[in-house]
């Protein structure tokens, strides 16, 4: 069985997540976790698409169509780089 490193942070969050779920240990949390992303990544994602989110992705192309505010990549890319930068600093070690 092969080991894998996570930093303090990710494994104390990775931690408290298992504990919240009910898992007995951060290994079997972390194992399920990746398995059910490479098991979401083969499966067919339309189960994601449930009524309500299909009306709340038409209400907001209706508002981008009615010239809602809408944000180029540049845009969001620097509010997410602005982010990461504020919790990289709250959070160092």
């Amino acid at each position: 069985m092969q080991q894998i490193q996570l930093d303090d942070h990710l494994y104390k969050e990775a931690q408290r997540r298992a504990a919240a779920a009910g898992f007995s240990s951060v290994d079997d949390f972390v194992a399920d976790v990746v398995g059910q992303t490479f098991q979401d990544d083969a499966e067919d994602q339309d189960h994601l698409f449930t009524p309500e989110r299909i009306a709340e992705l038409d209400r907001i192309s209706a508002e981008v169509k009615a010239g809602g505010k809408t944000y180029t990549m540049e845009e969001v890319e620097a509010h997410f780089d602005e982010k990461r930068k504020k919790w990289l600093e709250n959070h160092a070690s």
